[in-house]
């Protein structure tokens, strides 16, 4: 029997001559209990919107981006690409052409980064759950098509289907512009209106337009050049190891990027916010233990008459100090265990019945309620570093009883 853990576990739960003992470890535990709950429920809500950032993404941005290292475009057809092309963990593949450009329509305009790209771009990106307004086209026939991002479609006015051509102005490489004939220096095309698509991210609603990649080599003065090829892999292959294999093949001309690189800042701020807020609760978790250090120093306070009789009866100092380090930490315990089982109650209620909602307004929102995952390593997280500041926090008044074992015979 481990006998310092027995002796910790009567005191625990034992009647003290103190009322105010009873009170403060009551407290103690509630606080660490509320602190944990608070956040395993924080980090849960982040990585719920961890996964609608990523959800949104993944139905735009290919498994695998390879662009060029210097400049802004390359021609893949190398021997080095061809390597590539014949991976048999390759699904398909879109080439991607992309130049800022100005287009007009009647009296509106706005400047836009127009993005060329090839038909398997639809199967790539998935580009009919983006639609929210007619349908993705490229070309049929003679007719060209633009698909262009909701926030830009309300600066212009337009929608799906409308007859009115849109313009699209690029500059001409290599010419200077003659203000006699300042119009000679662009390049014009018309387009008709496809679809309208819409990620609810401003870089892509408000500043992007679809077109054909031939179409867009028209208008840059490109011949077979790509500013990206996008991978799309076949189910169930590993990004990461295919990602290796284009890397060993196309050496450090080229960049090969996955998912999340391509979405690097998005996926860095929103990382951020979640272990800053983590670290504030924190803060807050350290003046709820502080609780436990009152509550076990006067405990120790109590106790002295039992002290003196288990040093009579030949206990050491050290299992002294080990009583009173298992009482406080079964007190940090009991209050890390009841919020982390509360925390995971309550995320799971959320999950799947929706309770707290982000606005009374229907469709206002991406979701309609806060979104909720939990992650087994972020309980983990929770519970080591929970467990580590009650410990650190629980040594203060350890240290003053051995000094004041000392001091007594």
């Amino acid at each position: 029997m481990n006998l310092p853990f027995f002796v910790a576990r009567r005191y625990l739960f034992s009647k003290k001559s103190h009322n105010a003992i009873n009170v403060i470890s009551l407290i103690s535990v509630i606080g660490i209990a509320v602190a944990t709950m608070a956040m395993v429920c924080v980090l849960s809500v982040f990585n719920g919107f961890g996964s609608i950032v990523e959800g949104m993404f993944s139905a735009f941005d290919p498994d695998l981006k390879i662009t060029i290292k210097e400049g802004k475009v390359f021609d893949y057809h190398t021997p080095e690409f061809d390597k590539i092309l014949s991976l048999g963990e390759i699904d398909l593949i879109s080439e991607s052409l992309e130049e800022n450009a100005l287009i007009v329509y009647e009296d509106r305009q706005a400047p836009v980064l127009v993005k060329g790209v090839s038909e398997d771009f639809k199967y790539l990106a998935e580009m009919e759950k983006l639609i929210i307004d007619g349908s993705f086209r490229l070309r049929e026939g003679p007719v060209d098509y633009i698909t262009l991002g909701a926030g830009l479609a309300v600066t212009l006015g337009v929608r799906a289907g409308f007859v009115q051509p849109i313009f699209i102005y690029a500059p001409k490489r290599n010419v200077q512009v003659n203000l006699a004939n300042p119009a000679g220096a662009f390049t014009m095309e018309a387009v008709q209106i496809g679809g309208v698509f819409s990620l609810n991210q401003p870089e892509y609603d408000e500043n992007m337009a679809i077109i054909p990649i031939e179409l867009g080599r028209e208008l840059f003065q490109y011949d077979t050049e790509v500013s990206s090829l996008d991978i799309k892999l076949k189910p169930g292959t590993s990004v990461k190891e295919v990602k290796e294999k284009i890397c060993r093949i196309l050496g450090d001309q080229y960049v090969v990027e996955d998912r999340y690189e391509q979405q690097k800042e998005s996926y860095n701020m929103l990382q951020i916010e979640k272990w800053v807020t983590f670290l504030i609760l924190a803060f807050i978790l350290l003046i709820a233990v502080f609780n436990v250090a009152g509550s076990l120093s006067m405990l120790i306070v109590e106790k002295k008459e039992d002290i003196r009789s288990f040093r009579n009866m030949g206990a050491s100092d050290q299992l002294i100090s080990r009583i009173f380090l298992y009482e406080g930490w079964l007190i940090a315990f009991w209050g890390i265990v009841c919020g982390i089982v509360i925390g995971l109650i309550l995320c799971l209620v959320q999950q799947h019945f929706g309770l707290l909602r982000l606005g009374d307004t229907p469709g206002a929102y991406i979701v309609e309620a806060y979104p909720v995952v939990v992650k087994a390593m972020d309980i983990l997280i929770v519970f080591v570093s929970v467990s580590i500041i009650s410990f650190l926090t629980i040594l203060y008044p350890i240290r003053n009883l051995k000094k004041y074992l000392k001091t007594t015979v």
